[in-house]
């Protein structure tokens, strides 16, 4: 019988739980007593379960192709004898273009993407991931939040003592990656590439938008703003052909926003035109050359530069760690599993002896 929840002398509210199964801790259990029988098994059937798995993944990730090129100390077209990580150096205004030759010994079927790699750059440094103001990549034009300094503000060209914001504001923004990578084919023309469908649909449907005021284009929008510091164009320029692909839409910047949780990563840059003629299948197998106008420096930081030219497969691009790690625990699992057999068999006992047990019992 459960005690009342108010002391009929007292008239205090009692503290003590009511007598219920759940509140006096009387629900049913069950606790299951880990025996070689049951355990054994479990050993053997993940080991026999893991070890495929991991060869069914890593053979995906094997039928991937992939092309890699460091050019981060790619010499100049202009200066054969000079790097354009030396000249950038000298002056971050510089232009420099290097002519690099790629040659596919293979064909690339299917869809194929052209990716650019950066190592050494930390973009998932606590300040760096917070500079930015998403309510501005909206399109709300308003002053930047302060999260964005020292890249909120630049200086008035009409006004010597004043500023203007800047935008998109922030480190992300502001370090956003610009070198021009273009693929030749060897008479010369251009390997088709597309600049869209390269960034995640959410993004560029709710997280980046650009203001929209009247009739009004964006260079006459924008034109109360800076671009970053270290810019080389506009933000209305992004992207001059396309205007569903310009401003704060452009997909190479929103790719770029996207930051990084490691230090060497890779993002998309274009994807193969498949509906282009000679290249439905794929990439052909032959030489090219890769045009690389070098604006990015990285030799400040000991960073490099790779483009990487990739296939997919059904579980994404080339990736052995996941298959390796699959077989790595699978076959640790499977030898623990025959270990402790062969000492259940020698030294184990039943579970009877060990439900069993009486003081006269003798210890072993």
């Amino acid at each position: 019988m459960s005690d009342p929840s108010i002391n009929a002398q007292s008239g205090t509210i009692s503290r003590k739980p009511s007598n219920s199964a759940f509140k006096q801790q009387r629900l049913p259990a069950w606790q299951p007593i880990l025996t070689a029988g049951t355990v054994l098994p479990t050993f053997f059937i993940i080991g026999v379960a893991f070890i495929p798995i991991g060869i069914g993944l890593l053979y995906f990730s094997n039928n991937v192709k992939e092309f890699t090129y460091d050019y981060t100390n790619c010499l100049s077209a202009a200066q054969p004898n000079t790097t354009c990580a030396d000249i950038l150096h000298k002056d971050i205004d510089a232009k420099c273009v290097c002519n690099l030759p790629v040659r596919l010994t293979e064909s690339f079927d299917g869809d194929v993407f052209i990716y650019y790699g950066l190592n050494n750059f930390y973009q998932n440094h606590r300040r760096y991931v917070k500079s930015r103001d998403d309510h501005q990549l909206l399109g709300r034009m308003k002053n930047p939040s302060d999260e964005c300094e020292p890249f909120a503000y630049a200086p008035d060209p009409n006004n010597a003592k004043g500023k203007i914001p800047i935008i998109p504001c922030g480190a992300i923004a502001n370090s956003l990656f610009n070198d021009t990578l273009t693929l030749l084919k060897p008479d010369g023309k251009l390997v088709p590439v597309l600049k869209t469908g390269i960034a995640w649909p959410s993004d560029k449907q709710m997280k980046f938008k650009n203001p929209v005021d009247g009739n009004k284009n964006l260079s006459e929008i924008y034109k109360n703003f800076a671009k970053p510091i270290h810019w080389r164009m506009n933000i209305w320029e992004l992207d001059k052909e396309n205007p569903d692909n310009n401003g704060l839409q452009n997909e190479d910047l929103i790719v770029w926003m996207r930051t990084a949780a490691l230090p060497t990563f890779r993002k998309l840059y274009r994807r193969l035109d498949r509906k282009e003629e000679g290249f439905g299948s794929g990439l052909p197998s032959g030489n090219y050359t890769l045009q690389v106008v070098y604006n990015y420096p990285v030799k400040s930081f000991e960073g490099s530069k790779l483009v990487i030219i990739s296939t997919t497969s059904l579980l994404g691009s080339k990736n052995p760690f996941l298959g390796i790690g699959y077989i790595v625990v699978g076959c640790i699992v499977l030898l623990l599993g025959i270990i402790f057999l062969v000492i259940h068999i020698k030294y184990g006992k039943t579970t009877s002896e060990m439900t069993n047990v009486t003081p006269r019992s003798p210890y072993q």
